[in-house]
């Protein structure tokens, strides 16, 4: 594979498609921005262009924000109908894993001879700009096998969930559970903290150093005791990540009270117009109940 068609140049997308170009991919950049998808390309493309160079991608990346996004790239103008014969459609958004199995069948409708990979990452943008995303995939062994390079660039592991669209995001929504669940569990200590007059970088030393520490807490907890500065993933975001947890679960009939009462915690934030907020800063949820903001 030498040649992919990258659809999503966001926070994630950007870096992401960047390491493809530095790991030797010819690589055409699409976005729903325009200014953002020339800059990216280093030039203006027209539709008639975009379906020529289409026809000979070997592959399109999709990383966009939910399952209506990943429907109309892939079903909108310069859709899969331009893709080259026996490409491989690799689906790297957070979606619902009843949404990627759906989309894989659709895909299969129109082009039966397509590859169909439902393969989420995690990392973050810090893990997208070094490369070191770990990878969920779900699909083909042979569809796996043509896309080795390019996860090898973009990922420190890949994870097999299974050969059937959707495994790739019930993995994901898992690991999503326990990073939503994470984060309000460490601002909900911190907060405490706080409430109980000890001094917020003094606590979040300790607990960084002890048993009680956790990725999400060295990542975020620096955050939610500082000032607001960079923004690497808005509430919003979590909002939209622990409902597919959620309702996945009410889809498997699986029990997760801890994972609902983060996504409340979330939603709440959201409601009172914090929702562009870097997510560290759910702790001012409990700061307002805790009398403390």
């Amino acid at each position: 594979m030498q040649t992919i068609a990258f659809a999503g140049l966001g926070a994630m997308g950007w870096p992401m498609a960047i390491q493809l170009k530095e790991g030797g991919f010819q690589v055409l950049g699409m976005d729903a921005v325009e200014q953002t998808e020339t800059a990216f390309n280093d030039m203006r493309v027209s539709l008639d262009e975009k379906s020529r160079y289409l026809g000979h991608c070997e592959a399109l990346f999709i990383m966009v924000v939910n399952a209506d996004q990943v429907r109309s790239v892939l079903f909108g103008t310069n859709s899969i109908e331009s893709l080259r014969q026996g490409a491989c459609i690799v689906q790297m958004s957070t979606i619902a894993p009843d949404d990627a199995a759906a989309i894989s069948k659709d895909v299969a409708a129109v082009r039966p001879d397509l590859h169909f990979l439902d393969a989420p990452v995690s990392g973050g943008v810090v893990g997208a700009q070094a490369g070191e995303l770990t990878i969920m995939a779900a699909g083909s062994r042979d569809a796996l096998s043509k896309c080795r390079r390019a996860f090898e660039v973009l990922s420190k592991v890949v994870f097999e969930a299974g050969e059937q669209p959707g495994q790739g995001s019930a993995m994901k929504a898992v690991n999503q559970l326990l990073c939503g669940v994470h984060i309000a569990a460490a601002a909900e200590a911190l907060a405490l903290a706080e409430k109980s007059g000890i001094e917020a970088s003094t606590m979040l030393t300790l607990l960084q150093g002890s048993a009680a520490s956790s990725w999400m807490l060295n990542d975020r907890g620096p955050r939610m005791i500082a000032e607001p500065s960079d923004i690497t993933s808005v509430i919003d975001i979590f909002c939209k990540d622990m409902g597919i947890v959620c309702e996945s679960a009410k889809a498997s009939k699986a029990f997760t009270p801890l994972a609902e009462t983060a996504r409340q915690l979330f939603v709440s934030s959201a409601e009172r117009g914090e929702g562009k907020l870097d997510d560290s800063q759910l702790i001012r949820t409990y700061r307002l109940l805790n009398g403390t903001a």
